[in-house]
């Protein structure tokens, strides 16, 4: 029985592979990071639901913004899980591998295997010359702005980098969700932060004192420090994808460019950098998981012929159209 894709991909990504979901579902090497993050965003909304949220309830029975408060915090915190479900379970943009390398050529007197770690490609883009380096590993010319990710042992499309924090590397595919779910767990600690801070000056109107009030309500100022913390690491996350974004490049690009002193070709000014960032078609994966592997048929045995030259010698040949009768047997079976 023909195998699928995702049963034999060669990748360390961590395929789904149980009931309805098997293929649909490409998860990072690192998933226990993932679990990791969410309870970072669970957990401090579960204290926040319980405690704060509930004692807001009683400080706004007239006009129930207590109520508000509650059902804007669930919204809000289920809006970031689902973009860093998006971000971590999707294709990220890998590039399917080859099994054997590109444009294979037969060299006569050749002692072994050409080593093609050093072939290069190049391609017009805005004018400018770019390299496609040779993946070893793939066996295929990179496309622009693609990179291998040593974490997953993929090559993806515009990457940016491997986030231990998803698990999955951010590329063409997802780099949108990330930074959506960057941005908005910044604005989620803002949201803690000052819904903690309000209920402190509730609680100090009743008792008099800040520090009264702080021994009173403890899960408002763990919130705080919590919030406060994580703010800083989700916002200058933010800041520096808005301004990778303004100048439409990769954090890869940005440390590699900066310390070879390239230029960015792929600049489109900054309006046109958002464009093409948010106002465009998510690509289709390049990748079928659940279609079935393409087999490949046997090769006959290529024959060695004696010629001879104009001065007489003999040499060997090995016959440069290797007769195969079918190279790949394609099984176009629909996915179930």
């Amino acid at each position: 029985m023909a195998s699928r894709v995702y049963q034999v991909w060669e990748g360390r990504n961590f395929i789904v592979q149980i009931f309805f979901i098997k293929g649909r579902l490409m998860f990072g090497p690192d998933t226990r990071s993932l679990v990791i993050t969410l309870l970072l965003i669970v957990v401090p909304i579960v204290i926040f639901c319980t405690t704060v949220a509930r004692n807001l309830l009683h400080e706004f029975p007239t006009y129930n913004a207590g109520y508000v408060i509650l059902v804007v915090t669930i919204l809000f915190t289920i809006y970031v899980l689902v973009l860093l479900f998006l971000t971590s379970a999707c294709d990220p943009g890998i590039v399917p591998r080859n099994s054997h390398p590109p444009d294979e050529e037969i060299f006569y007197g050749s002692p072994g295997p050409v080593d093609a770690s050093g072939l290069r490609k190049e391609v017009l883009v805005n004018g400018f010359l770019v390299k496609m380096r040779y993946c070893d590993t793939c066996k295929i010319y990179r496309p622009p702005r693609c990179s291998h990710c040593s974490e997953c042992d993929n090559c993806v499309e515009r990457f940016d980098h491997h986030c231990p924090w998803v698990g999955q590397c951010i590329g063409l595919r997802n780099y949108r969700y990330f930074f959506l779910l960057v941005s908005s767990s910044a604005l989620l600690c803002i949201f803690l932060f000052a819904m903690s801070a309000l209920n402190i000056k509730f609680v100090m109107n009743d008792h008099g004192t800040l520090w009264k009030a702080m021994k009173e309500s403890p899960a408002s100022v763990i919130l705080m420090v919590y919030s406060f913390i994580f703010f800083w690491f989700v916002g200058a996350l933010t800041c520096f994808h808005l301004y990778l974004i303004g100048r439409n490049q990769t954090t890869y690009e940005n440390c590699r460019d900066r310390a070879l002193n390239r230029r960015n070709v792929y600049d489109r000014g900054c309006s046109g950098n958002f464009r093409e960032v948010f106002c465009t078609k998510t690509k289709s994966s390049r990748n079928n998981f659940r279609a079935y592997v393409q087999e490949e048929m046997p090769m006959r045995v290529a024959r060695e012929v004696k010629i001879d030259d104009s001065e007489g010698d003999s040499r060997t040949k090995v016959q440069d159209n290797l007769e195969i009768d079918n190279n790949l047997l394609k099984i176009d079976i629909p996915s179930l």
